[in-house]
């Protein structure tokens, strides 16, 4: 066998011939970090299946050569190009003969899986004939296509429920959730899961002596995919899937299982559907505008991998509310040394009872919890400011009392650490003129709540020294956050682009609109709730008082409901009352009149007064481009991904439409609908490239 390979050298796999007449395929892709499956890697992998199937081993092993991880899926980049070249049926016509290849070899094979493995290299390993897995808790198994507007075209859709039965395929493509070796063997997609250093003899012991799923999982695998059974579980799907997305933003769940449900044969003519139903997602502008999140998204990423200085690693907050408390929980969880200070030790109690129920949720390992426990200290006396790397404080919105802090907090801080804000609104030149080491001062703002929203926003000032954004971003990174860098102004980027828009909410509602019916309309346009529902979850009291800071410098009235202050006790979701009940943690919305018809132009009197802003912030300077106000606002508000952020939708709807509509309701509602300054930039009218 070892003869059919010798002096040939491939650029991307590694053929090792053992002397029991196994071969292990391992892959190592030339000049990159990480292991996708561009199309020479799977072209390469093609030229060695055909000499294999020509003189079939005993058996075959692939395996991955990078300490990284398995294979991370399809190069996105590539089929970005293949979308713009019309060849997208090409590129998956081939990841779908190779898979096939593979699969039909006359003997076993087997994928050892450590690290990542996710979409194409999930697929890669169902075409196998077996699968092993290390228990490491990096090893992570997934197919996450439908977070890209699309779904497994590799053969992934056809094998999976096969293999594992169509309830655990379908709840791991349409969620795009990653499974650990232990879930993955539990539905039956790993038949092994051993310790990383044994992976590969594990492997080839599969190869040796197979491995059988027990009797109940075949059984299940064979009958949820029978004519009938996909014929009454489809209708299922649908309904769980409608619960969360519409099929008019989001097709792709809903194409997958009308093909798996209307499509018989064997597995070419499955193959064949599912690969038509792909291409044909992949042209929606959801799948283009998801593809273009992810860019975005990986951008944030990269801000924090080019900072070679100093690490932070201990931390010290101020303010132990929910913010502070939080943020101080978020960073001992993601392994910094924190200490959490505040006036007095029962805002800091109820802060680490806080923090207890976050490890509880996110570190499952109960060995494991004590150490992150022990690394969220309460520091009453702000002890830990003198050993910190960096200090974040997190007390009250309100300027002087910042100053009051930061004159206490500076003269005690070491010469290199760094001091920040979470303002969610006041602007930074307010803040920095009591402060002795400028250069070291930031905003940092976070997002509520901490645990779930990504974006942290880094606030400059022209003071502000180049190397703090990047220590900051570095941090960010380690936090698993994504880092936006904006101008000091007020409201920075999301509040001041999401302000306009609850405002407006608030307005309607002051008019006698229902709440529901101006939530439902929001929701309808794809964000992921209602404003009315957002000014209560966000807190009544805090939308009054970023109410204050930003109406005057946005020239905006404020309607009544947020002049004031709320009552005690009416402030929204954290007190169960405010412009709704709330009960455990839901709105309790009012039924409306089955006959109410909400005004016609209550979508664009939402909506616009957004775009608007967002224009306005990009003329602004608040944001260096285009991408990083759209990845700003999409990751800060949840602003529907599907649309691919403000001035995407503002190019692929048309600016000279939208300024009409806008216009419009200038004429109808008011001088608050007056187009901003920047209408005119080219930035919204052409697709300009991503930056960076």
């Amino acid at each position: 066998m070892a003869n059919s390979f010798d002096g040939l050298r491939f650029q991307h796999w590694q053929v090792e011939a053992r002397e029991d007449g196994i071969l292990v395929l391992g892959l190592d892709r030339a000049g990159e970090s990480v292991n996708a499956l561009a199309q020479d890697v799977l072209l390469e992998l093609d030229a060695i299946l055909e000499r294999i199937s020509l003189d079939p081993p005993k058996g075959v092993v692939l395996r991955s050569l990078k300490a990284s991880g398995f294979i991370a899926g399809a190069d996105i980049r590539e089929f970005r190009e293949f979308d713009a070249r019309g060849t997208t049926d090409d590129a998956i016509r081939r990841g779908q003969q190779v898979f096939q290849r593979l699969s039909q070899l006359h003997c076993p094979t087997v994928a050892a899986i450590h690290g990542f493995c996710m979409g194409g290299g999930t697929e890669l390993a169902l075409a196998c004939r077996y699968r092993v897995a290390s228990n490491d808790p990096s090893t992570r198994i997934g197919l996450p296509e439908v977070k890209l507007g699309i779904y497994p075209g590799w053969g992934g859709s056809v094998r999976l429920p096969r293999l594992v039965g169509a309830p655990a395929a379908f709840d791991m493509m349409l969620t795009g959730r990653s499974l650990s070796a232990s879930a993955a063997r539990a539905i039956g997609l790993v038949d092994k899961v051993v310790e990383p250093t044994v992976l590969v003899d594990a492997a080839i012991e599969l190869v040796t002596r197979g491995s059988q799923h027990p009797f109940k999982q075949r059984m299940t695998a064979w009958a949820t995919n029978t004519w009938p059974a996909r014929q009454i579980l489809a209708p299922m799907l649908v309904k769980q899937v409608a619960r969360k997305a519409r099929k008019a933003h989001y097709p792709a769940p809903y194409s997958l299982i009308e093909t798996w449900r209307r499509s018989g044969g064997g597995i070419q003519s499955q193959l064949s559907a599912e690969r038509r139903s792909v291409v044909k997602l992949s042209a929606t502008p959801t799948a283009r505008n998801l593809i273009r999140v992810f860019f975005l998204q990986e951008r944030l990423k990269g801000m924090g991998g080019k900072y070679t200085g100093p690490a932070i690693q201990k931390v010290h907050v101020v303010g132990a509310g929910v913010m502070g408390g939080d943020i101080a929980a978020w960073a001992a969880y993601k392994g910094f040394e924190v200490t959490l200070q505040d006036r007095e030790q029962r805002f800091i109690d109820a802060a680490l009872t806080r923090a207890q129920a976050l490890f509880a949720k996110k570190v499952k390992d109960d060995a494991k919890r004590p150490t992150v426990i022990a690394r969220l200290k309460p520091d009453l006396a702000g002890d830990g400011i003198a050993e910190a790397d960096l200090v974040i404080e997190a007390i009250i919105e309100q300027a002087q009392a910042k100053r009051d802090l930061y004159a206490g907090v500076e003269p005690r801080m070491k010469a290199d650490a760094l001091l920040t804000s979470n303002t969610s609104s006041i602007p930074l030149t307010e803040l920095t003129g009591h402060i002795t080491r400028p250069a070291q001062f930031a905003g940092l703002h976070y997002f509520n709540p901490v645990a779930l929203m990504p974006l942290v926003e880094i606030i400059h000032h022209d003071g502000m020294a180049a190397e703090t954004q990047q220590r900051l971003a570095a941090f960010c990174k380690k936090l698993d956050k994504l880092p936006v860098p904006v101008a000091g102004t007020p409201g920075f980027l999301v509040n001041r682009v999401l302000f306009p828009y609850m405002l407006e909410a608030m307005t309607a509602f002051a008019e006698g609109i229902p709440g529901p019916a101006i939530d439902k309309a929001a929701v309808a346009f794809g964000m992921p709730m209602g404003p009315i529902e957002l000014v209560d979850t966000v807190g009544l009291d805090v939308a009054s008082g970023v109410g204050g800071e930003l109406a005057p410098f946005l020239g905006l009235p404020i309607p009544a409901a947020l002049q004031s202050p709320p009552e005690q006790g009416k402030r929204g979701k954290k007190d169960g009352q405010g412009v709704y009940r709330w009960e455990n943690g839901k709105a309790q919305k009012p039924q409306m009149p089955a006959d109410y018809k909400a005004p016609a132009d209550l979508e664009d009197r939402l909506i616009l007064p957004l775009l608007n802003e967002a224009v306005a912030c990009l003329h602004d300077g608040v944001v260096a481009d285009a991408e990083l106000l759209d990845a700003g606002v999409i990751f800060g508000t949840g602003f529907a991904p599907f649309r691919g952020g403000p001035i995407q939708y503002i190019r692929e709807t048309g600016a000279e439409v939208l300024l009409a509509r806008l216009k419009a309701l200038q004429a109808s509602h008011g001088e608050r609908f007056a187009p901003r300054q920047g209408w005119d930039s080219p930035a919204l009218r052409s697709d300009a490239e991503l930056v960076g």
